[in-house]
C-alpha cells in the first residue's frame, strides 16, 4: 500500500514509523511550510510535493493520510474524490458536523473510502472489552465514564491556533478526550442527552476549554460521566470505567487494569499495568494500535468493506463533543438523535 501524508507535524512522524513497521510505502508528503515538508521527506525517504492537490493526484499514492489541524478536511477529500484516491484523516473528523457530513457524502459519491484515525479501538484492552460486552459478561450496563485528566504546558499552547475555536474546534474535549468519546460510543452505543459545564482558559491563555465535565444518558438507559482537562499538572493516566450489574471493567491508558466480574467465565481478561498514555507527553503513545488501524484501512480499500473507524464513526464522536459544547454555552441539557 502506497501512502501520501498531508501535514508533517508531530503526529505524522508516528504515522510514518507505523507505516515503515508494517511494510507500507510512504511515497509522498506535503506541508504548507515547505522547509518542514522537505525535512520530513528527507527523514522518511519520500518525495515532497508543493500542494495537497498534487499529492492527491500523484500516481504513486493509493490513499492520502491527512495529519493537519482539523479545520483542513473537506479540501483534501474533494481532491481525493476527483482523483479516485482513498483518504484517512486524523481525529477529530472536522470542526463542524456540516463539514463532516459533506466529507462523508463526497467520499460516498466518489466511491472512495474515508477513515478517521481512532487507534484506541485497536488496543487489546478495547478489543477484549468490546467482545466481553457483546457476550453480556458485565450484565446489564449501568454506568460508563471517561476521565481524561491530562496536562499540557504553556509552551504547548504558545501558538495562537492551539485551543482556538476556528482551527482546532475547541480545547481538551475535541482534541484530547475525543479518543475516549469514540471508545465510549463504540462500546456503549449512542448517547441520548448531555449536560455540560466548562471552564474557559482555566489554566492556559486559550480561547476554549481546558476543563470540562458532562453527565450523559445513553440510549440504553445507562448513565455516564465525561471529564476532560489539559490543566491538571502533572497529568494523570486516562481511564474508561464501565460498570454493569455483574461487575466492573477499567481501562487505564491502553491497558485493561481492572476486571472485577462476579462468577465470570470465558476468555481470560488481558490484565496489565504497564500502560502507555499521553497524559503529559502527547507522543508517549504506542505504535501498535496505529499499525493495526492502518492495516484495517488497507483491507477495507482492498475488500470494499467500511473501515473499522469510518467517517460515520468520526461524525458520531464529533456530534457528542459538539452537544457537550452546546450544553456548556447554553446552560441546559442537550438532546442528541440517539
Amino acid at each position: 500500500m502506497r501512502v501520501g501524508i498531508i501535514g508533517t507535524g508531530a503526529i505524522s512522524h508516528k504515522h510514518a514509523q507505523a507505516y515503515r513497521n508494517i511494510g507500507f510505502e510512504l511515497t509522498v508528503c506535503t506541508d504548507i511550510i515547505e522547509a518542514n515538508g522537505r525535512a520530513f521527506a528527507e527523514k522518511w525517504g519520500c518525495e515532497f510535493v508543493s500542494t495537497p492537490e498534487e499529492l492527491c493526484r500523484h500516481p504513486r499514492v493509493d490513499y492520502a493520510d491527512v495529519c493537519t489541524f482539523p479545520d483542513y478536511r473537506i479540501e483534501p477529500v474533494r481532491f481525493c474524490a476527483a482523483n479516485g484516491k482513498h483518504i484517512q484523516v486524523q481525529k477529530p473528523i472536522a470542526t463542524s458536523a456540516e463539514t463532516a457530513r459533506e466529507m462523508i457524502a463526497t467520499a460516498k459519491a466518489a466511491g472512495i473510502q474515508l477513515g478517521v484515525v481512532s487507534q484506541h479501538r485497536f488496543d487489546d484492552s478495547s478489543l477484549f472489552l468490546r467482545r466481553a460486552l457483546a457476550e453480556g459478561r458485565l450484565g446489564k450496563l449501568l454506568q460508563a465514564d471517561a476521565y481524561v485528566k491530562w496536562y499540557r504546558s504553556d509552551a504547548y499552547y504558545s501558538r495562537p491556533i492551539k485551543g482556538s475555536w476556528k482551527t482546532e474546534g475547541g480545547g481538551a474535549l475535541i482534541n484530547q478526550a475525543i479518543h475516549q468519546v469514540d471508545i465510549l460510543l463504540w462500546l456503549m452505543g449512542a448517547v441520548r442527552s448531555v449536560s455540560g459545564f466548562w471552564q474557559i482558559a482555566a489554566a492556559h491563555r486559550i480561547e476554549s476549554e481546558d476543563v470540562v465535565n458532562a453527565v450523559m444518558q445513553y440510549a440504553s438507559g445507562a448513565t455516564g460521566v465525561l471529564q476532560a482537562s489539559t490543566a491538571f499538572w502533572p497529568g494523570y493516566t486516562e481511564r474508561i470505567e464501565i460498570h454493569g450489574a455483574k461487575g466492573t471493567a477499567i481501562i487505564s491508558g491502553d491497558r485493561l487494569t481492572t476486571w472485577d466480574v462476579n462468577n465470570d467465565s470465558g476468555e481470560p481478561a488481558p490484565l496489565a499495568q504497564d500502560v502507555a498514555s499521553g497524559a503529559s507527553d502527547p507522543m508517549a503513545i504506542s505504535l501498535t494500535p496505529f499499525e493495526r488501524q492502518f492495516q484495517d484501512f488497507a483491507q477495507a480499500i482492498e475488500s470494499g468493506r467500511p473501515p473499522a473507524s469510518s467517517g460515520e464513526d468520526g461524525l458520531r464522536a464529533l456530534e457528542l463533543v459538539l452537544a457537550v459544547y452546546q450544553s456548556c454555552r447554553e446552560g441546559r441539557q442537550v438532546a442528541l438523535n440517539a
